[in-house]
């Protein structure tokens, strides 16, 4: 359930314009919605401020459908990854309001909200133009959690004049995601010239030695620029849930905190 929705619900029965038990039926559905193939994870929203979102590999266009379904009923924008192009044009007819986004492989249900809750720019960079889907992934989950973002891609360092072309808009962002394959050699460029911190994110683009992503990967791990951050090979979007977690305003109200003691400070009122 969207922590808003769940607010204003709390307020209604607080001043009488809801009762308990229209307050009950709302909230039948926490803390899951069992299926007959999953456990929707309806309370993810409450505690971490973001709610769960589905991994469309692996799964049935009617298993994606239907998990979709039941997130969106909270109210929340929600998403499922990974969803290739012919499983995406069975899942959106039987979604409401679904929108697939072929270069990430997203299938989107609600709309994009407004870039308010994070305290600057995410940045995502990619190395090279086939890195774009995976940065893509990167870039759309930080838009989808509330956040500004600044796209550019094809800097990779073979020609890093590239990239210096950017360097005011990187230097004015918050955090920098940087995605690449091959060495995976950007992250460690960008940590050496830039004060922010950076979230690496290998792919699984190369050939050869680059075995998948892993010599990017541990190029990456093995980076000698302090404030790089590593995560798993094409996981754009870990990357872009981390990016808009630290980049979280204070105060945004979102997911559940635990209660402040009561207990009042020297000249507190």
């Amino acid at each position: 359930m969207d922590p808003q929705r769940l607010r204003a619900l709390l307020e209604d029965v607080q001043a009488g314009r809801a009762t308990v038990d229209q307050s009950m039926s709302a909230l039948r559905d926490l803390p899951f919605r069992a299926l007959d193939f999953a456990h929707v994870d309806t309370h993810r929203h409450l505690r971490t401020g973001f709610p769960e979102v589905v991994l469309g590999q692996g799964k049935t266009p009617r298993q994606i459908a239907a998990i979709l379904n039941e997130l969106a009923a909270g109210g929340a924008t929600v998403f499922a990854t990974r969803v290739s192009p012919e499983v995406a044009a069975l899942v959106v007819p039987a979604v409401p309001g679904a929108r697939y986004l072929a270069t990430p492989h997203i299938v989107a249900v609600g709309e994009t909200p407004p870039p308010d809750r994070g305290r600057g720019v995410i940045a995502v960079l990619s190395a090279g133009t086939s890195d774009v889907p995976v940065a893509e992934e990167a870039a759309v989950t930080a838009e989808l959690s509330g956040n500004r973002v600044e796209r550019i891609y094809d800097v990779g360092v073979a020609g890093l004049h590239r990239l210096l072309a950017h360097r005011e808009t990187v230097a004015a962002a918050e955090i920098v995601i940087v995605v690449a394959g091959m060495e995976g050699a950007l992250p460690s460029v960008v940590g050496g010239l830039f004060a922010r911190p950076v979230i690496a994110v290998p792919t699984s683009v190369g050939y050869g030695a680059s075995l998948g992503g892993i010599a990017a990967l541990l190029g990456m791990l093995n980076s000698c620029a302090a404030g790089v951050a590593v995560v798993n090979i094409d996981n754009g979007f870990g990357a872009g849930r981390l990016a808009a977690m630290l980049n979280r305003a204070r105060g945004d109200g979102a997911g559940v905190r635990p209660a402040e003691s009561s207990q009042e400070e020297p000249g507190a009122r």
